[in-house]
């Protein structure tokens, strides 16, 4: 989940659906998006009213709606087959969407399960995989998916013909959020809103972020991952291994005690606190998130 247009929030109780009409955006909770001006290289490869999609090389491609703050969906083919990774907020006709760029079957899954990641479009589909982790999101935010839900592993591969895509349990932002890596070739990874996209909204605590900012710097750095494309991309906003170390100290700082946030006394989503440096905000839950 993230920012949608002027800053605007997910309220906590709040579906996709509901989120849909100009005067309920208005009315949620506004913040700064802590994210740069989009501004994308990739040439489009499709321009519809829900989506634009630009393909980064031959077999991948991303799409940003307009409802969330840009947010993001990944088309990475193989030779056999397609990941569609997450489905948007409000995408109507996704399927036949993708199914013009890519003639290889499409298995969908999601980076976690938010609304703007698993939105109504996920219906176009019969089965989808999250992290089991999320599950406690999908009765509030997949209520009406009559789909099969799959349940990824940790270090499971995505065998796509010539392509290979390994999972990461990546939790912080949600219990269960999950990265992908390329396992040959390209040098990157899709994260979705893991590291915040330059606004992360950690609904878990320090202590997590902590542990899954250490394992990625260290995977980053054993693989040669030079960047991961995030579930807000905006055209120059990867996600670095430098962000990820910054993300590591100042979990680090907060767990310590030698770095203390603004805290107020409302906050969207239930996250009251706020830290910021390095390019990056952090919102939490104070006190429960400081553990």
């Amino acid at each position: 989940m993230g920012l949608g247009a002027a800053g605007i929030a997910f309220a906590p109780y709040v579906k996709a659906a509901d989120v849909l009409d100009e005067a309920t955006l208005q009315s949620l909770p506004r913040a700064n998006q802590g994210m740069p001006q989009p501004k994308y290289n990739e040439p489009v490869v499709y321009e519809g009213p829900d989506v634009i999609i630009r393909r980064i090389d031959e077999h991948t491609w991303e799409g940003n709606g307009h409802l969330m703050a840009n947010e993001t969906i990944y088309l990475i083919e193989g030779n056999e087959r397609t990941i569609l990774l997450d489905a948007g907020t409000k995408i109507d006709g996704l399927r036949k969407i993708v199914e013009g760029i890519t003639s290889k079957p499409i298995t969908l899954i999601a980076t976690h399960v938010h609304p703007d990641h698993t939105g109504s479009a996920i219906n176009d589909f019969e089965e989808i995989w999250i992290n089991a982790g999320d599950e406690v999101n999908v009765p509030q935010f997949m209520a009406d998916y009559k789909g099969k839900v799959n349940f990824l592993e940790d270090g499971q591969v995505f065998d796509l013909g010539g392509r290979r895509i390994e999972v990461i349990f990546t939790p912080g932002h949600t219990p269960g959020s999950a990265t992908f890596f390329e396992m040959e070739g390209r040098k990157w990874g899709y994260s979705g809103d893991a590291f915040g996209s330059g606004n992360l909204l950690l609904t878990t605590n320090f202590s997590t972020l902590l542990a899954t900012t250490t394992r990625i710097e260290s995977y980053m750095k054993r693989h040669g991952i030079e960047k991961m494309y995030p579930g807000h991309y905006m055209g120059s906003n990867p996600e670095t291994l430098q962000r990820i170390s910054d993300l590591k100290k100042m979990s680090e700082e907060m767990i310590a005690g030698t770095r203390k946030g603004d805290v107020s006394d409302q906050g969207m989503m239930g996250l009251n606190g706020r830290i910021r440096d390095f390019g990056v905000n952090i919102s939490y839950r104070d006190p429960a998130g400081l553990k």
